[in-house]
């Protein structure tokens, strides 16, 4: 798959990097900041991107993908994960979406691609992730843009900032391993970086 007509990508990059101790998004891999590797791996089954980030974030976006990339701002500093999908989810012009974390550097196209192929397979599911180890990450994803958006709002407006709370309620389906794992056998699409020892390459052996 490649620029996919009808689909969405959004990727939410309006955290704190607590756990990091500096701007993780800036942090390279590579070569490249970990925002535009995540930004490259959605754009390469989408027509467009959203990067939702913090109020007042003004960082440059990169400019030479081959579909659109727009900036979100985020309507609450640091609001949760939620409050952030949800304002891209309200940006998205196309009927699916797949949603990304800005510091995932390592997503599998072949692996977004079938989790597209399997939202659209089945009109009675509303979302797909990926099942590892008995659990069920919340990103990456694929949605349902209309279904996700109400649901979205709905929890949002009681209160709710969790990204799970969202596929608790909708119709999920978890794509099992046996499914996307020959896709992408060393799991590298599910990396995320919440601190600096979880960049590729920075552990040491002995």
């Amino acid at each position: 798959m490649s620029g996919s007509s009808g689909v969405s990508a959004i990727v939410l990059a309006g955290g704190r990097s607590r756990r990091f101790g500096a701007d993780k998004l800036a942090a390279t891999f590579d070569g490249r900041p970990l925002l535009d590797l995540a930004i490259a791996g959605v754009a390469a089954v989408s027509s467009e991107v959203l990067v939702v980030l913090a109020p007042g974030d003004d960082r440059g976006l990169p400019v030479e993908m081959h579909v659109p990339v727009r900036r979100v701002a985020d309507p609450e500093l640091h609001g949760g994960p939620l409050v952030g999908l949800l304002a891209g989810l309200e940006a998205a012009r196309e009927p699916l979406v797949v949603v990304a974390g800005g510091d995932m550097p390592s997503l599998s196209t072949a692996v977004l691609g079938a989790m597209i192929r399997a939202l659209g397979a089945r009109a009675t599911v509303d979302a797909v992730v990926l099942e590892t180890r008995g659990d069920r990450p919340p990103l990456p994803a694929a949605l349902r843009t209309g279904a996700a958006t109400a649901m979205a709002r709905r929890l949002v407006g009681d209160g709710e900032r969790r990204l799970r709370s969202l596929f608790e309620r909708l119709a999920t389906r978890a794509l099992s391993e046996r499914e996307w794992r020959p896709l992408d056998p060393t799991e590298a699409t599910l990396l995320d970086v919440d601190e600096p020892a979880d960049l590729p390459g920075s552990r040491q052996t002995d």
